[in-house]
C-alpha cells in the first residue's frame, strides 16, 4: 500500500498550511497567513475536479492525525504544440512541501513520483518547475535538469 493518495477537498487548509512552509523556506515570507482564508474555497473547489487540470499528492502525517506530512501539486497546461511536445501539454509543478518535522522520510520524492505519474497519464511531454538550491538534488535525481530561462513576469 501506497504511502501516497490524491488529496481531496477535505485536504484544503493542510495543503495551504504546507504551501505556507514552502513559500517561507523559498521567500522567507514570513508568517502571514491571511491570504489562506481567502484562497481556501478556491483550493477545495479545484481539488473536487478530478480532471480540472490540477492535481496534488499527499501523505498523511504519522502522528496527527487530520494532518499532512508532505505534498506536491501541479498543473496542466495548454501551449501551441512544437517540436518534441505537438500537443502542446506542459505540467507545472508549484508546490512541493514537507512538514519541517517530517523531513527526511522520502515522502516529498513520492509525492513528486505520484505527480510525475499523473503528468505521465495525462499525455505531458514537459513539465517546468522552479527549484530552491535545498530542493534541487531532488529535483535532479528525479531526471530535472537547469535551463537558461528568459522569463518575465507582470503583476496585475
Amino acid at each position: 500500500m501506497s504511502l501516497v493518495r490524491r488529496a481531496v477537498p477535505e485536504d484544503a487548509e493542510e495543503l495551504l498550511r504546507l504551501r505556507q512552509v514552502m513559500l517561507d523556506s523559498v521567500f522567507s515570507a514570513g508568517s502571514d497567513t491571511q491570504w489562506q482564508a481567502e484562497s481556501l474555497p478556491t483550493v477545495r473547489h479545484r481539488l473536487a475536479i478530478p480532471d480540472g487540470g490540477f492535481a496534488a499528492f499527499v501523505v498523511d502525517h504519522p502522528e496527527r492525525l487530520g494532518a499532512l506530512a508532505a505534498l506536491a501539486a501541479g498543473t496542466l497546461e495548454y501551449r501551441i504544440g512544437r517540436k518534441g511536445n505537438p500537443h502542446g501539454r506542459v505540467g507545472h509543478v508549484f508546490s512541493v512541501a514537507t512538514d519541517p518535522g517530517m523531513r527526511r522520510h522520502g515522502y516529498a520524492r513520492a509525492c513528486m513520483e505520484s505527480l510525475l505519474d499523473w503528468f505521465r497519464e495525462e499525455d505531458v511531454r514537459q513539465v517546468d518547475l522552479n527549484a530552491s538550491a535545498e530542493a534541487e538534488p531532488l529535483y535532479a535525481s528525479l531526471g530535472f535538469v537547469r535551463k537558461p530561462d528568459p522569463s518575465m513576469r507582470l503583476e496585475l
